[in-house]
């Protein structure tokens, strides 16, 4: 299972960090990702890392969130900086053996943060 943590109200231009803990199962040998869906919208990509350590950022994202995993603790992070309205969303983690996989196998129950301008 995955457990997502880390959301809540933050003004823009400030950080958050959001964390997924993964339990039952390790995660180590699989991609881990970060998606989110705002209301109305679709769920869309954010970031993701591979079982190597290869990074993928959406272009919206790029150069402001940073993911990060943590193998031992088998939890991934989420650094968001400079965040803005436009990020608003329930943000979900997720894990598949495939980075680019168009629905990840393994999803967590989503955390909700609100970007206040």
């Amino acid at each position: 299972q995955l457990q997502a943590s880390g959301g809540g109200l933050v003004q823009a231009g400030g950080s958050l960090r959001l964390s997924c803990a993964a339990s039952g199962r390790t995660f180590v040998t699989y991609a881990m990702g970060w998606f989110r869906q705002a209301p109305g919208k679709e769920r869309e990509f954010v970031a993701a890392v591979s079982y190597g350590s290869t990074y993928y950022y959406a272009g919206s994202v790029k150069g402001r969130f940073t993911i990060s995993r943590d193998n031992a603790k088998n939890t991934v992070y989420l650094q968001m900086n400079s965040l803005k309205p436009e990020d608003t969303a329930v943000y979900y983690c997720a894990a598949d053996r495939n980075p680019h996989a168009r629905s990840y196998a393994y999803w967590g129950q989503g955390t909700q943060f609100t970007v206040s301008s």
